[in-house]
């Protein structure tokens, strides 16, 4: 499975990666590979603010409805509208194709709220 060292991560399977002051975010492969084969993914609209902790869309797999959890507080500056027609992305490809939202965040505090990806993994081997 893999899990890139340079992402933070969230309890909620969750991966962040800082690109200059935006973030974008999608859900782990440990995530997707638990869910099983994703069909349809909804998520927030361009502009719309989000709050870590909080939902901000869904994946539906053939197994069942999953709710997105925000790693970070902010402002939707896009969204990955390939995931409308084509879901299974998230499966295929989690961390390149299949991003989810990118975010400008209201306080960079959050970042430190998340883990590396070696606590990440050692709270995966746990479950």
């Amino acid at each position: 499975m893999s899990l890139p060292q340079d992402y933070k991560y969230s309890e909620e399977h969750e991966w962040v990666k800082e690109e200059g002051e935006t973030l974008r975010i999608g859900i782990t492969d440990f995530a997707q590979s638990e869910l099983g084969d994703i069909v349809f993914v909804e998520l927030p609209e361009e502009g719309d603010e989000i709050k870590a902790d909080e939902p901000f869309g869904s994946v539906e797999s053939v197994k069942t409805v999953s709710e997105l959890y925000a790693p970070v507080s902010g402002k939707v500056t896009a969204v990955n509208s390939e995931l409308e027609d084509a879901p299974e992305l998230v499966n295929e490809s989690p961390y390149e194709k299949a991003w989810m939202i990118t975010v400008e965040p209201s306080s960079k505090g959050d970042l430190e709220k998340l883990m590396s990806a070696e606590a990440y993994q050692e709270m995966i081997n746990q479950d």
